[in-house]
């Protein structure tokens, strides 16, 4: 009999974490696109902001992992709705400082609220001590590749 050296994709643990981040992302994204008309990287931009004050694009990147065209654009969007807005470095004129406006500090307290309300639902099943480890667990996975 011959050995199958099948490889079961849905064992493996990239997969899985990529499906049940896209599950859960998929799941919260209708409150704050359905809302307040903003995608995912807006999102993340706009969370940025409001846990971390005053940064830049690119430190919204690299913090946020994401791509700086995709920052670029989220920025863009964030700032014709008045939910950011930029400020010119009087030290370096090509550095932009971003921030939140009033408007987008309303939006981020709605969000973070709804965030919150949402994590709970997305632990219902779990026990605290299983919440702890799989948070250890995910940040022990992301210092594999720093």
């Amino acid at each position: 009999m011959q050995k199958n050296d099948f490889f079961l994709i849905a064992d493996f643990l990239p997969y899985i974490l990529t499906q049940a981040a896209e599950t859960v992302s998929a799941n919260f994204q209708p409150f704050y696109k359905g809302k307040y008309g903003i995608l995912r990287t807006e999102w993340r931009v706009l969370f940025h902001l409001g846990n971390f004050g005053q940064m830049t694009a690119r430190d919204i990147g690299i913090n946020a992992k994401t791509h700086k065209t995709k920052i670029s654009r989220a920025v863009f969007r964030l700032e014709k709705k008045k939910y950011l807005k930029r400020t010119t470095s009087e030290d370096d004129r090509r550095l932009e400082f971003l921030s939140l406006t009033e408007k987008g500090l309303v939006v981020y307290e709605d969000l973070k609220e709804a965030a919150e309300d949402f994590e709970k639902k997305i632990i219902r099943n779990f026990t605290e001590s299983e919440v702890l480890v799989l948070r250890q667990c995910l940040k022990k996975l992301e210092e594999n590749f720093d």
